[in-house]
Protein backbone atom coordinates (compact mmCIF):
# COMPACT_ATOMS: atom_id res chain seq x y z
CA UNK A 1 0.00 0.00 0.00
CA UNK A 2 1.10 3.62 -0.33
CA UNK A 3 3.30 4.87 2.49
CA UNK A 4 1.17 7.78 3.74
CA UNK A 5 -2.37 6.80 4.64
CA UNK A 6 -4.88 8.78 6.69
CA UNK A 7 -6.77 7.04 9.51
CA UNK A 8 -9.89 6.84 7.35
CA UNK A 9 -7.95 4.99 4.64
CA UNK A 10 -6.53 2.52 7.14
CA UNK A 11 -10.03 2.01 8.52
CA UNK A 12 -11.38 1.44 5.02
CA UNK A 13 -8.67 -1.18 4.46
CA UNK A 14 -9.68 -3.00 7.65
CA UNK A 15 -13.44 -2.88 7.08
CA UNK A 16 -13.53 -3.40 3.31
CA UNK A 17 -10.51 -5.63 2.75
CA UNK A 18 -9.13 -7.34 5.86
CA UNK A 19 -12.30 -8.28 7.74
CA UNK A 20 -14.10 -9.62 4.63
CA UNK A 21 -10.96 -11.53 3.58
CA UNK A 22 -10.57 -13.26 6.94
CA UNK A 23 -14.28 -13.97 7.22
CA UNK A 24 -14.22 -15.65 3.80
CA UNK A 25 -10.90 -17.48 4.04
CA UNK A 26 -9.83 -17.49 7.70
CA UNK A 27 -12.88 -19.27 9.14
CA UNK A 28 -13.05 -23.05 8.85
CA UNK A 29 -16.80 -23.06 8.49
CA UNK A 30 -16.95 -26.82 7.88
CA UNK A 31 -15.10 -27.78 11.06
CA UNK A 32 -16.36 -24.76 13.00
CA UNK A 33 -13.00 -23.28 13.95
CA UNK A 34 -10.45 -20.74 12.71
CA UNK A 35 -7.40 -21.15 10.51
CA UNK A 36 -3.99 -20.34 11.98
CA UNK A 37 -2.76 -18.33 8.99
CA UNK A 38 -3.33 -17.58 5.31
CA UNK A 39 -0.63 -17.89 2.68
CA UNK A 40 0.05 -14.76 0.66
CA UNK A 41 -0.11 -16.58 -2.68
CA UNK A 42 -3.41 -18.37 -2.31
CA UNK A 43 -5.06 -17.66 1.06
CA UNK A 44 -4.57 -21.26 2.24
CA UNK A 45 -3.71 -22.61 5.69
CA UNK A 46 -1.01 -25.25 6.00
CA UNK A 47 -1.01 -25.58 9.80
CA UNK A 48 -2.03 -28.92 11.27
CA UNK A 49 -3.08 -27.54 14.66
CA UNK A 50 -5.17 -24.79 16.22
CA UNK A 51 -4.21 -22.52 19.12
CA UNK A 52 -6.45 -21.20 21.86
CA UNK A 53 -5.13 -17.66 21.37
CA UNK A 54 -6.18 -17.62 17.70
CA UNK A 55 -9.71 -18.71 18.59
CA UNK A 56 -10.02 -16.01 21.22
CA UNK A 57 -8.43 -13.25 19.14
CA UNK A 58 -10.68 -14.01 16.17
CA UNK A 59 -13.75 -13.84 18.41
CA UNK A 60 -12.60 -10.38 19.50
CA UNK A 61 -11.89 -9.22 15.93
CA UNK A 62 -15.17 -10.45 14.50
CA UNK A 63 -17.12 -8.98 17.43
CA UNK A 64 -15.68 -5.59 16.40
CA UNK A 65 -16.48 -6.35 12.77
CA UNK A 66 -20.09 -7.16 13.70
CA UNK A 67 -20.37 -3.88 15.59
CA UNK A 68 -19.39 -2.11 12.40
CA UNK A 69 -21.85 -4.00 10.22
CA UNK A 70 -19.87 -6.83 8.57
CA UNK A 71 -22.37 -9.48 7.38
CA UNK A 72 -21.90 -12.93 8.96
CA UNK A 73 -19.41 -11.64 11.52
CA UNK A 74 -21.85 -12.58 14.28
CA UNK A 75 -21.85 -16.16 12.99
CA UNK A 76 -18.06 -16.24 13.31
CA UNK A 77 -18.30 -14.97 16.90
CA UNK A 78 -20.88 -17.65 17.74
CA UNK A 79 -18.71 -20.33 16.10
CA UNK A 80 -15.73 -19.25 18.19
CA UNK A 81 -17.61 -19.13 21.48
CA UNK A 82 -19.02 -22.57 20.73
CA UNK A 83 -15.43 -23.82 20.27
CA UNK A 84 -14.48 -22.36 23.65
CA UNK A 85 -17.42 -24.00 25.39
CA UNK A 86 -17.42 -27.42 23.72
CA UNK A 87 -13.76 -28.03 22.88
CA UNK A 88 -11.37 -25.74 24.75
CA UNK A 89 -12.93 -25.62 28.23
CA UNK A 90 -11.90 -28.55 30.41
CA UNK A 91 -13.43 -30.19 33.47
CA UNK A 92 -11.27 -28.18 35.92
CA UNK A 93 -12.58 -24.87 34.54
CA UNK A 94 -9.39 -24.07 32.64
CA UNK A 95 -8.86 -24.04 28.88
CA UNK A 96 -6.56 -26.32 26.91
CA UNK A 97 -3.74 -24.76 24.89
CA UNK A 98 -3.53 -26.54 21.51
CA UNK A 99 -5.84 -28.68 19.39
CA UNK A 100 -5.81 -30.88 16.31
CA UNK A 101 -7.79 -29.89 13.25
CA UNK A 102 -10.47 -32.34 14.41
CA UNK A 103 -10.78 -30.59 17.79
CA UNK A 104 -8.78 -33.20 19.69
CA UNK A 105 -6.76 -31.69 22.55
CA UNK A 106 -3.04 -31.88 21.76
CA UNK A 107 -1.70 -29.97 24.77
CA UNK A 108 -3.48 -29.59 28.11
CA UNK A 109 -1.25 -26.75 29.31
CA UNK A 110 -3.08 -23.96 31.12
CA UNK A 111 -1.39 -20.84 29.78
CA UNK A 112 -1.91 -17.49 31.54
CA UNK A 113 -1.47 -15.47 28.34
CA UNK A 114 -4.13 -17.46 26.51
CA UNK A 115 -6.51 -17.46 29.49
CA UNK A 116 -6.35 -13.67 29.48
CA UNK A 117 -7.54 -13.77 25.88
CA UNK A 118 -10.38 -16.12 26.77
CA UNK A 119 -11.66 -13.45 29.17
CA UNK A 120 -11.21 -10.79 26.48
CA UNK A 121 -13.11 -12.93 23.97
CA UNK A 122 -16.01 -13.54 26.33
CA UNK A 123 -16.22 -9.81 27.03
CA UNK A 124 -16.19 -8.90 23.34
CA UNK A 125 -18.73 -11.59 22.45
CA UNK A 126 -21.23 -10.12 24.94
CA UNK A 127 -21.91 -7.36 22.40
CA UNK A 128 -23.05 -10.01 19.92
CA UNK A 129 -24.51 -12.92 21.92
CA UNK A 130 -26.67 -13.08 25.07
CA UNK A 131 -24.61 -11.60 27.87
CA UNK A 132 -25.75 -13.62 30.90
CA UNK A 133 -24.15 -17.00 30.03
CA UNK A 134 -20.95 -15.25 28.90
CA UNK A 135 -20.81 -13.34 32.18
CA UNK A 136 -21.11 -16.65 34.07
CA UNK A 137 -18.20 -18.09 32.08
CA UNK A 138 -16.19 -14.91 32.69
CA UNK A 139 -16.74 -15.02 36.44
CA UNK A 140 -15.84 -18.72 36.58
CA UNK A 141 -12.69 -18.02 34.59
CA UNK A 142 -11.68 -15.17 36.89
CA UNK A 143 -12.12 -17.51 39.86
CA UNK A 144 -9.90 -20.03 38.11
CA UNK A 145 -7.22 -17.41 37.53
CA UNK A 146 -7.24 -16.30 41.15
CA UNK A 147 -7.38 -19.72 42.80
CA UNK A 148 -5.42 -21.90 40.37
CA UNK A 149 -2.95 -19.51 38.73
CA UNK A 150 -2.44 -16.94 41.48
CA UNK A 151 1.16 -16.67 42.73
CA UNK A 152 2.22 -16.16 46.35
CA UNK A 153 4.71 -13.45 45.33
CA UNK A 154 2.05 -11.48 43.50
CA UNK A 155 0.59 -11.72 40.04
CA UNK A 156 0.06 -15.06 38.37
CA UNK A 157 1.89 -18.20 37.37
CA UNK A 158 3.10 -18.31 33.81
CA UNK A 159 1.25 -21.58 33.27
CA UNK A 160 0.19 -24.89 34.71
CA UNK A 161 2.45 -26.78 35.00
CA UNK A 162 4.50 -23.78 36.23
CA UNK A 163 7.35 -22.48 34.09
CA UNK A 164 10.01 -19.79 34.28
CA UNK A 165 10.86 -17.04 33.62
CA UNK A 166 7.73 -15.12 34.49
CA UNK A 167 6.73 -12.40 32.01
CA UNK A 168 4.99 -9.07 32.22
CA UNK A 169 3.25 -9.74 28.89
CA UNK A 170 0.51 -12.14 30.14
CA UNK A 171 -0.24 -9.77 33.03
CA UNK A 172 -0.56 -6.90 30.55
CA UNK A 173 -3.15 -8.79 28.52
CA UNK A 174 -4.99 -9.84 31.67
CA UNK A 175 -5.26 -6.13 32.53
CA UNK A 176 -6.72 -5.55 29.06
CA UNK A 177 -9.19 -8.41 29.54
CA UNK A 178 -10.32 -7.26 32.97
CA UNK A 179 -10.88 -3.71 31.75
CA UNK A 180 -12.95 -5.11 28.89
CA UNK A 181 -14.88 -7.36 31.30
CA UNK A 182 -15.55 -4.43 33.63
CA UNK A 183 -17.08 -2.53 30.71
CA UNK A 184 -18.97 -5.52 29.32
CA UNK A 185 -20.42 -7.04 32.49
CA UNK A 186 -20.22 -4.27 35.09
CA UNK A 187 -18.95 -6.45 37.94
CA UNK A 188 -16.74 -4.54 40.37
CA UNK A 189 -14.40 -7.53 40.76
CA UNK A 190 -13.03 -7.07 37.25
CA UNK A 191 -12.06 -3.45 37.84
CA UNK A 192 -10.67 -4.38 41.27
CA UNK A 193 -8.53 -7.00 39.56
CA UNK A 194 -7.37 -4.39 37.06
CA UNK A 195 -6.35 -2.10 39.94
CA UNK A 196 -4.16 -4.87 41.35
CA UNK A 197 -2.48 -5.43 37.99
CA UNK A 198 -1.70 -1.73 37.61
CA UNK A 199 -0.20 -1.80 41.12
CA UNK A 200 1.90 -4.80 40.04
CA UNK A 201 3.09 -2.82 37.01
CA UNK A 202 4.18 0.07 39.21
CA UNK A 203 5.90 -2.14 41.78
CA UNK A 204 7.63 -4.68 39.52
CA UNK A 205 7.35 -4.12 35.76
CA UNK A 206 8.10 -0.42 35.32
CA UNK A 207 11.76 0.52 35.77
CA UNK A 208 11.94 4.21 36.81
CA UNK A 209 15.71 4.49 36.35
CA UNK A 210 15.39 3.90 32.59
CA UNK A 211 11.72 4.63 31.93
CA UNK A 212 11.32 1.13 30.52
CA UNK A 213 9.25 -1.99 30.96
CA UNK A 214 10.99 -5.15 32.13
CA UNK A 215 9.98 -8.21 30.10
CA UNK A 216 11.28 -11.14 32.17
CA UNK A 217 11.22 -11.78 35.92
CA UNK A 218 12.23 -14.55 38.29
CA UNK A 219 9.83 -16.48 40.48
CA UNK A 220 9.82 -13.69 43.09
CA UNK A 221 9.18 -10.95 40.49
CA UNK A 222 12.77 -9.69 40.49
CA UNK A 223 13.72 -8.28 37.06
CA UNK A 224 15.95 -10.39 34.85
CA UNK A 225 18.39 -8.86 32.38
CA UNK A 226 17.30 -8.77 28.77
CA UNK A 227 15.97 -6.62 25.95
CA UNK A 228 12.87 -4.46 26.13
CA UNK A 229 10.17 -4.32 23.45
CA UNK A 230 8.90 -0.93 22.24
CA UNK A 231 5.61 -2.50 21.15
CA UNK A 232 4.79 -3.53 24.71
CA UNK A 233 5.62 -0.02 25.91
CA UNK A 234 2.95 1.28 23.52
CA UNK A 235 0.40 -1.25 24.76
CA UNK A 236 0.95 -0.20 28.36
CA UNK A 237 0.52 3.49 27.43
CA UNK A 238 -2.90 2.62 25.97
CA UNK A 239 -3.89 0.40 28.89
CA UNK A 240 -2.87 2.91 31.55
CA UNK A 241 -5.01 5.52 29.80
CA UNK A 242 -7.95 3.09 29.63
CA UNK A 243 -7.56 2.15 33.29
CA UNK A 244 -7.40 5.80 34.34
CA UNK A 245 -10.65 6.55 32.51
CA UNK A 246 -12.50 3.60 34.07
CA UNK A 247 -11.07 4.42 37.51
CA UNK A 248 -12.32 8.01 37.25
CA UNK A 249 -8.85 9.52 37.23
CA UNK A 250 -8.07 12.71 35.35
CA UNK A 251 -5.05 11.35 33.50
CA UNK A 252 -2.87 8.28 33.09
CA UNK A 253 0.02 8.04 35.59
CA UNK A 254 3.43 9.55 34.87
CA UNK A 255 4.81 6.13 33.98
CA UNK A 256 2.81 6.24 30.74
CA UNK A 257 4.59 9.42 29.64
CA UNK A 258 7.97 7.87 30.47
CA UNK A 259 7.21 4.78 28.39
CA UNK A 260 6.08 6.92 25.46
CA UNK A 261 9.20 9.10 25.68
CA UNK A 262 11.47 6.05 25.63
CA UNK A 263 9.78 4.73 22.49
CA UNK A 264 9.98 8.11 20.78
CA UNK A 265 13.71 8.40 21.55
CA UNK A 266 14.89 4.84 20.99
CA UNK A 267 12.17 2.66 19.50
CA UNK A 268 12.14 3.34 15.76
CA UNK A 269 14.36 2.30 12.90
CA UNK A 270 15.64 5.13 10.67
CA UNK A 271 13.09 3.97 8.07
CA UNK A 272 10.25 4.57 10.52
CA UNK A 273 8.89 1.28 11.96
CA UNK A 274 9.38 0.30 15.59
CA UNK A 275 12.20 -2.14 16.22
CA UNK A 276 11.41 -5.51 17.73
CA UNK A 277 13.78 -4.90 20.66
CA UNK A 278 16.29 -2.51 22.20
CA UNK A 279 18.45 -2.55 25.32
CA UNK A 280 17.16 -0.75 28.42
CA UNK A 281 19.69 2.03 27.74
CA UNK A 282 18.27 2.49 24.23
CA UNK A 283 20.99 0.63 22.32
CA UNK A 284 19.44 -1.00 19.22
CA UNK A 285 19.36 -4.79 19.38
CA UNK A 286 17.34 -5.59 16.28
CA UNK A 287 17.01 -4.22 12.78
CA UNK A 288 13.84 -6.26 12.26
CA UNK A 289 10.34 -4.91 12.82
CA UNK A 290 7.25 -7.10 13.14
CA UNK A 291 3.78 -5.88 12.21
CA UNK A 292 2.18 -5.99 15.65
CA UNK A 293 4.31 -3.25 17.29
CA UNK A 294 3.31 -0.92 14.45
CA UNK A 295 -0.35 -1.54 15.28
CA UNK A 296 0.19 -0.96 19.00
CA UNK A 297 2.07 2.23 18.19
CA UNK A 298 -1.13 3.60 16.63
CA UNK A 299 -2.92 3.32 19.99
CA UNK A 300 -0.18 5.16 21.84
CA UNK A 301 0.22 7.75 19.08
CA UNK A 302 -3.43 8.78 18.90
CA UNK A 303 -3.20 9.67 22.59
CA UNK A 304 -0.17 11.87 21.92
CA UNK A 305 -1.38 14.03 19.04
CA UNK A 306 -1.48 14.45 15.29
CA UNK A 307 2.24 14.30 14.46
CA UNK A 308 2.95 11.01 16.29
CA UNK A 309 -0.16 9.49 14.73
CA UNK A 310 0.90 10.45 11.22
CA UNK A 311 4.33 8.88 11.79
CA UNK A 312 2.70 5.67 13.08
CA UNK A 313 0.34 5.54 10.07
CA UNK A 314 3.23 5.98 7.63
CA UNK A 315 5.18 3.19 9.37
CA UNK A 316 2.43 0.58 9.20
CA UNK A 317 1.11 1.26 5.70
CA UNK A 318 3.80 -0.67 3.75
CA UNK A 319 2.95 -3.87 5.64
CA UNK A 320 -0.67 -3.90 4.45
CA UNK A 321 -1.67 -5.58 1.19
CA UNK A 322 -4.57 -4.64 -1.04
CA UNK A 323 -6.10 -8.12 -0.70
CA UNK A 324 -6.64 -7.78 3.08
CA UNK A 325 -3.54 -9.73 4.11
CA UNK A 326 -0.24 -8.30 5.38
CA UNK A 327 3.49 -8.86 5.57
CA UNK A 328 4.20 -10.07 9.08
CA UNK A 329 7.69 -8.58 9.42
CA UNK A 330 10.21 -6.20 7.98
CA UNK A 331 13.49 -8.07 7.81
CA UNK A 332 16.87 -6.68 8.85
CA UNK A 333 17.73 -5.97 5.19
CA UNK A 334 14.63 -3.81 4.80
CA UNK A 335 12.56 -6.26 2.73
CA UNK A 336 9.13 -7.50 3.78
CA UNK A 337 8.69 -11.18 4.58
CA UNK A 338 6.58 -13.44 2.38
CA UNK A 339 5.59 -15.86 5.14
CA UNK A 340 1.88 -16.62 5.69
CA UNK A 341 -0.09 -13.89 7.42
CA UNK A 342 -0.87 -15.17 10.95
CA UNK A 343 -4.48 -14.91 12.04
CA UNK A 344 -3.34 -13.71 15.47
CA UNK A 345 -2.25 -10.35 14.02
CA UNK A 346 -5.80 -9.47 12.98
CA UNK A 347 -6.49 -8.76 16.66
CA UNK A 348 -3.74 -6.13 16.81
CA UNK A 349 -4.96 -4.43 13.65
CA UNK A 350 -8.65 -4.56 14.58
CA UNK A 351 -8.14 -3.31 18.12
CA UNK A 352 -5.76 -0.53 17.08
CA UNK A 353 -7.75 0.85 14.17
CA UNK A 354 -11.02 0.66 16.10
CA UNK A 355 -9.44 2.61 18.95
CA UNK A 356 -7.93 5.24 16.64
CA UNK A 357 -11.26 5.70 14.87
CA UNK A 358 -13.14 6.12 18.14
CA UNK A 359 -10.62 8.59 19.58
CA UNK A 360 -10.38 10.86 16.57
CA UNK A 361 -12.87 13.76 16.41
CA UNK A 362 -15.68 13.36 13.91
CA UNK A 363 -15.20 15.31 10.65
CA UNK A 364 -16.76 18.78 10.70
Amino acid sequence: MQRDLAPTQLWDWLTRKAWPCWLAHGVDWQRRAFHEHLTLDGKHCTAEFRRLRVVTRQIHSFALAHRHGLPRAAEAVELGVDFLRRTARQADGGYAWRFGLDGRVLDQRRDLYDHAFVLLALSAASAVLPSAPLRTLALELDDYLVHRLGHASGGYLESLPPSLPRRQNPHMHLLEARLAAAEAFGDARFLDGAHRLVALFRAHFFQPATGTLVELLDDDLRPLPGPVEPGHHCEWVWLLDWHARLAGQHAAPAQAAALREFVERHGALPAGPLRDSVAPDGTPLSEAARLWPQAERLKSAVLAGTAPLRAAEAAIAPYLREDGLWHERRLADGTLSQEPAPASSLYHLSCALDFVTRRLPAPA
